[in-house]
This record gives C-alpha cells, structure tokens and sequence, in this order.
C-alpha cells in the first residue's frame, strides 16, 4: 500500500492554532515537524550555499554548532549567516581539546544548578582533563583530572545523553596495562586492559559531583592476549586477533570485584597515599581488580571483529570468519545463533569499495545494506507458522540512476578490416556513474538521506537526495556546488533545515560548506546569497 494522504501545511497550521493538540505535548512537536518536513520536500524549497569556509584543523559538528581550532571556537549554523558563539583563549599543546560530546538536558531530574539544564560540551584535554564546557558561553563549568597512568584520547557515547565512555589511544608499544576509566551516577569504575587495549570513563549524571568511581584490571592470565576492548550500553566487549568477540556484564563485573567505591571531590587514601578524587595529581585511582573469570554472556567469530546488535527480537550481523566472505553478512537470532530464514546477505557487486550493512537507527528493527548502485532496506519478521523463527525480506530498494553504458561491447573494425568485439564490464563503483557513498537517517522529519556521486569530466559532482523513511520513495534532490573528489574524506549532516559538508584534503587542509534552506524567489534571492557570501567572508579559520 502506498502511503496514505495528509493533511497539508495550511490545515496543520490551522489545527494547532485552534489547540487541537493541548492534551499532549509531543504532538504539537511532531506535528511541527511534520510542517517542515513538507517545507524541506516541497519542489519551491531550495537549499542554497550560504556560507564556505577552510581551516587547517579538523572541523566538527553538533546540532546546530560547527567546531574549529580543536573546539576552542564555536560558530551557530542556525541564523542566516554564521555567527560566532564563543572562542576560548588560546592554549598550549598539551591542553588542547582531543575529542568532545555535547551534552544536553536529562528528562525528568532535579539539578542543582540552573546552568546544568542548558546543553554542555564535555571535552577531552591532551592532559587528560575531562571539562564540562558552556555550549553557548565556552565557560568552563567543571573539570576532572583523570589519571597519569595513560593517554586518553577519544570520546564516544556508551548510553545517548547518559553515559560517555572515554577511550585511550593504542600503543602497541607500551608494555603497560591500559586502562578503561568509568564515572557513574550509582558506581563509577576504572579498569586497566592488557597491552595494547584502550581505556574509558563513563559519566552518568548531569554534572559531575557526587559520583562513585572504580578502576578494574583485566589480567592477560583471565582474558588472554586482547587485541582491543570497548564499552556499549553496560556491556564489555573484548576482541581477540582470531576474530573473536566476547561480551560480558560491566554490572556484573563492578559488583564482584569492586574493592573500594570512590566519590568525586571526597578525599581518599589508596596505595599508602592520600588524596583527592577527580584533582591532580591524584585523580582516579584504579579500584577493581579481575580475580577470576567473570560469567560469559555471549561470543561469536567474525572477520575483523565486525559485530553488531539490534532488531526486534534480538539479532546480530557478522561476517563469516575468512577473508573470502568479506562483503557477506549473516543474521542470527542472539537467543540460540540460528540463522534467519534469507539471513544470509550478499550484494553481487564488482567494486573497489566494499559494501556495508548496519541496524537502522529509527529504532524499527529494520536493516540497511548499502552497496554502489542501491540501498536495500530490510525487515525482520516472523516466519509464517513457525514463531520461534524470523525471517529477512526487502523492505524497499533505492537505486542509482544509471544508463546503461554505451561503449559497452562495441566491435572495432582494425586495418584489415577485421571486425573485433571487445567485452568488458565496469566496476559497479566506477566514477563516471552515480555511485552511493553516504546514507544517514534525520530522525526528526523521518528522512533516509542518501548522498550520490558521478564523476563528470575531471571533476565530481554530489547530490544530496531526500528519501521517504517509510516507503522509500524520492522526495526531494539536493545538488552540491563544490565539486567531490572520491579519493577525499567526506561528512555530510542534514539536521532539519541545514545540510552541511565537510570536506578533509590533503595536507590537512579541512573545507566546510553550509547549505540552508530558502524559498525560490529568483534574481533577489541569488542577490541576497551573494551578500551573504561576501559578509561570511570574514571568518578566518
């Protein structure tokens, strides 16, 4: 069935002005969503470049905010024109920001400060200081030290908006344990991993006050020679060089063998010396040590450690052990590891590039496989007749736009008059036809945005197409006016009414480039968009 009719934007506007929605509030924000859903995708709606700029650090962005120089300067993407939020003061090496989260407001907690409802950024120094910076001021409002035993270095989110984990760098070089640092609201635990493993912490509070603290150490004796670990929704996973993936219950863990808890600001006396928890120089101490194997919750095999969590019930993606089944997939209920009726994924391309595969973030159950040429969208379902097994089938399928090459298969005519019939086939990724390179999901207006490549002359060019989230159907296309060179890093975000590129080239040289959306008025409007340009002009990065 297609999809059903709805009302149009003059109707909503109509329905909420009358108060239609006042029982429930998340109506009201749905329903303005939906009346910019159908703005962003009506054919008048244009998406114009309003602002480019370059930098020689790597630029970054989160909801609304585009980071330069390490984060220490913030500029809002959100008016017409760029305006700067803040820039702190300049720093030396050693304190520059590594790696930042925004943190924004907890639902239904009291806080004790009326700056900790306003969104925070928490940021990682070089010296291993954890801050909690204004998002709009660059004022710091806390800061942690760590620990000196290790180099941290990247910051990920373990639960959205509730727990961060904080990952050290590898080096294989060290003989050392490395460590993996956790700050909880309930139990914080730090716990140091074998050779060249990394480290994190977790945060689970609003602020960072008050919070228990641990440190465990994974010896090589209880969990072997680990390659890499990290943390996932209060889950460790531990990965081996065989390809093995192991996962067991940080809970579980903290609890059996936690030897003292630690708060945040309290003093503390650990290894003959005392000090402060969360101050230099004494900052974390490592307070859990791994005596005895903890209870496996799950273990599978797969090439290069490639595992992945989701649907509805519980299944997990991998790909076979060997090396020539990369580009193979196979989903299997997590419950008994029975493959799914269709659970074995192939996409028959010819490519440099390989294919990916991933749960689809809208929460559905659903699956996206991307390959060159198209984008499958699959659903889990229960086998008719038989409950207890599921099976895969095609949601929808997007596909590139291609024509079918005429060069193809051409005979040549040599000198003596000899007809020659060449054939050959193009690689599915070849730069002259519209190749799929990104695909992303905007969950508040409900888009699959998909970016598409053709190599045309000397130069690339992208389009940034709008796909129905539920039907896959094509709603709107958006061209990109810089050029695109496949061999360059790309990031391409579309949050609401923004579309914003960021290019990285060579020699670190970082392009960014903001696409606002805008109303087709011709002539006056390309006049307004030149202005634009010229007065964003002044920003130097």
């Amino acid at each position: 069935m297609g999809p059903s009719q709805k009302p149009n934007v003059c109707c909503r506007l109509s329905r909420r002005a009358l108060g239609f929605f006042s029982r429930d509030a998340g109506v009201v924000q749905r329903t303005n969503l939906g009346i910019l859903r159908a703005l962003v995708c009506q054919e008048s709606t244009k998406f114009k470049n309003v602002w480019t700029t370059h930098s020689k650090s790597p630029i970054a962005y989160e909801r609304g905010r585009i980071y330069f120089d390490n984060y220490r300067c913030c500029v809002s993407s959100v008016a017409s024109e760029p305006r700067k939020l803040y820039e702190m003061p300049k720093c030396s090496k050693s304190e520059k920001i590594e790696d930042a989260l925004l943190w924004e407001c907890p639902v239904g907690e009291m806080l004790p400060n009326s700056s900790d409802y306003k969104s925070s950024l928490i940021a990682l120094t070089a010296h291993n200081w954890l801050l909690r910076i204004s998002a709009t001021t660059g004022k710091v409002l806390e800061k942690i030290y760590l620990a000196s035993y290790c180099k941290f270095r990247y910051l990920s989110w373990d639960t959205p908006q509730e727990v961060i984990a904080i990952k050290s760098a590898q080096n294989k070089s060290s003989a050392l344990a490395r460590q993996f640092l956790l700050l909880g609201r309930h139990s914080t635990a730090c716990f140091a991993v074998p050779c060249s493993v990394p480290c994190a912490t977790f945060l689970t509070n609003r602020d960072f006050g008050n919070q228990q603290k641990g440190d465990i150490y994974l010896s090589p004796q209880i969990f072997g020679n680990v390659t890499d670990a990290t943390l996932s929704h209060g889950i460790l996973i531990v990965m081996y060089s065989s390809g093995l993936v192991r996962l067991y219950s940080f809970q579980a863990i903290t609890e059996q063998f936690m030897q003292q808890k630690l708060d945040l600001g309290c003093a503390c006396r650990w290894g003959g010396t005392t000090g402060t928890v969360g101050e230099a120089p004494f900052g974390i101490p490592c307070n859990i040590k791994i005596t005895d194997t903890p209870p496996l919750l799950f273990e599978v095999s797969s090439l290069e450690n490639a595992f992945q969590i989701g649907g509805h019930p519980w299944h997990y993606i991998i790909t076979p052990n060997k090396k020539k089944q990369k580009g193979v997939f196979h989903i299997c209920a997590l419950k008994d590891n029975s493959l799914a009726k269709n659970g074995i994924q192939e996409m028959e391309c010819c490519s440099l590039e390989s294919d990916w595969i991933y749960f689809h973030p809208d929460a559905s159950g659903r699956i996206i496989h991307v390959g060159p040429n198209q984008v499958k969208v699959l659903k889990l379902s229960e086998v008719e007749n038989n409950s207890a097994q599921h099976q895969i089938s095609e949601d929808f399928v997007i596909l590139a736009n291609r024509e079918k090459n005429k060069n193809e298969n051409l005979p040549t005519v040599t000198a003596s008059g000899r007809v020659v019939k060449k054939s050959f086939n193009l690689l599915d990724d070849d730069p002259e036809q519209e190749t799929f390179k990104i695909v992303d999901y905007e969950d508040e207006l409900d888009l699959l945005s998909v970016v598409a490549v053709t190599q045309i002359d000397a130069e690339g060019k992208a389009h940034l197409d709008f796909h129905c989230n539920e039907y896959g159907t094509l709603l709107k296309s958006i061209p990109l006016v810089e050029s695109w060179d496949v061999t360059y890093s790309h990031e391409v975000y579309f949050d609401r009414d923004l579309v914003l590129h960021i290019e990285q080239k060579p020699s670190r040289v970082f392009s960014c480039y903001v696409y606002q959306m805008v109303c087709d008025h011709g002539d006056e409007e390309e006049t307004t968009n030149r202005s634009c340009k010229k007065d964003c002009g002044n920003f130097k990065f």
